[in-house]
């Protein structure tokens, strides 16, 4: 019996923000994969690079059109965190280097009226979320030192 050779992975760039409140809760989605979709996750809000961005002008358009909340790229000042992850989405597999802004509000009502067909599909529901309650569930979020991330970006009582 053959097997297949493995595709290499995708190579992508993201920008990714870490949206927290003014009581030190961070913005997470839930959501899951066309090819296992039973299994849900939550993540930050964020995306790939269009062509010519920079991480943080993709991390302002990604928040902008995934929270409706409009920041400046220029204003999001540098990354507090930056990562290289693998993950697979509808079947193609990803690497991906991404870098994380933090964005504080003190309070947003998120609007998801800018998401494309494939978040309108594969995303499920938002929700503001504790270091506390991070720390103590059992759902999967990502990134998976999420918490961690959050202290060392001087974030509230992480």
């Amino acid at each position: 019996m053959q097997v297949a050779p493995q595709a290499e992975p995708r190579r992508r760039r993201a920008g990714r923000v870490l949206l927290v409140d003014a009581a030190e809760r961070v913005l997470l989605f839930q959501g899951s994969d066309p090819h296992r979709p039973g299994t849900r996750y939550w993540f930050t809000p964020g995306g790939g690079l269009d062509d010519g961005e920079t991480t943080a002008q993709a991390a302002a358009r990604e928040l902008f059109e995934e929270t409706g909340l409009a920041v400046p790229a220029e204003r999001l000042g540098g990354p507090v965190h930056s990562e290289v992850t693998s993950f697979s989405f509808a079947g193609v597999a990803y690497r991906q280097e991404q870098d994380f802004y933090l964005v504080r509000v003190p309070h947003w009502s998120v609007d998801t009226s800018g998401f494309d067909e494939v978040e309108r599909a594969w995303v499920h529901t938002h929700r503001w979320w504790s270091a506390a309650e991070l720390r103590g569930t059992g759902e999967v979020y990502y990134p998976a030192d999420l918490v961690e991330v959050l202290r060392g970006a001087g974030v509230g009582e992480c």
